[in-house]
């Protein structure tokens, strides 16, 4: 069972979070948090394997607490909820540490889907928070410069590269091209020292910015 703190400060939000993840089967919410501050001392207490944050809470926002979280509580990753208003924030999100991002107005599905990504130790993006985060990083960082960037990657490093985009876990990954897990750690720990970044969820912007995403 994955256990699960969900943070959002507006109540209907949890509510509607709480109940979809319920139809998951193999999900837990153990408990909620109006605010970051709150959510930092509920995965001290309870240990979760995926704090659910929205970015926007007052007292200490979504962003602080995954930061936090992750310097103090590394055993628990960090699934963003976001909405398209949150643009300026993607950026900071992404340098805290986050391992996912999901729209709030999104495929309720996505939730589930990133929750069990992130809690496996992949990265995730909603297809649409991709998108939109990639358009928008495009702009300073034309399509070209990724590929450029991927350039020193083997075409087995590529390969591994796109699968962490599409959000598979190494075990996945490693059922995908028929290696072990093991071999697939060294894969994404050399590819993400070769590009130059600190996490799947940014080496996964890379990966979707150079249009390497498998169909």
């Amino acid at each position: 069972m994955i256990k699960v703190v969900l943070a959002d400060d507006e109540p209907v939000v949890r509510f509607g979070v709480r109940a979809v993840l319920a139809t998951a089967g193999d999900v837990e919410v153990v408990a909620e948090a109006e605010n970051g501050s709150q959510a930092i001392d509920l995965v001290a207490r309870h240990r979760p394997d995926v704090a659910v944050l929205d970015i926007r809470m007052p007292v200490f926002d979504g962003l602080d607490a995954a930061k936090v979280i992750r310097e103090c509580h590394p055993g628990t990753r960090t699934l963003v909820l976001t909405t398209f208003a949150d643009d300026a924030y993607i950026s900071r999100a992404l340098a805290e540490g986050a391992a996912g991002f999901v729209l709030k107005t999104g495929d309720p599905q996505e939730i589930i889907a990133g929750v069990r990504a992130v809690a496996s130790g992949a990265a995730y993006l909603s297809p649409l928070v991709a998108k939109r985060v990639v358009d928008q990083l495009s702009r300073a960082h034309p399509r070209p410069q990724a590929e450029q960037r991927i350039a020193v990657l083997t075409a087995r490093e590529r390969e591994v590269l796109g699968l962490v985009g599409a959000g598979l876990s190494n075990a996945e990954i490693a059922a995908r091209i028929h290696v072990v897990e093991g071999t697939v750690k060294v894969y994404v720990s050399t590819i993400l020292r070769q590009l130059g970044v600190r996490n799947r969820v940014q080496a996964a912007i890379i990966a979707h910015e150079a249009g390497i995403i498998p169909g």
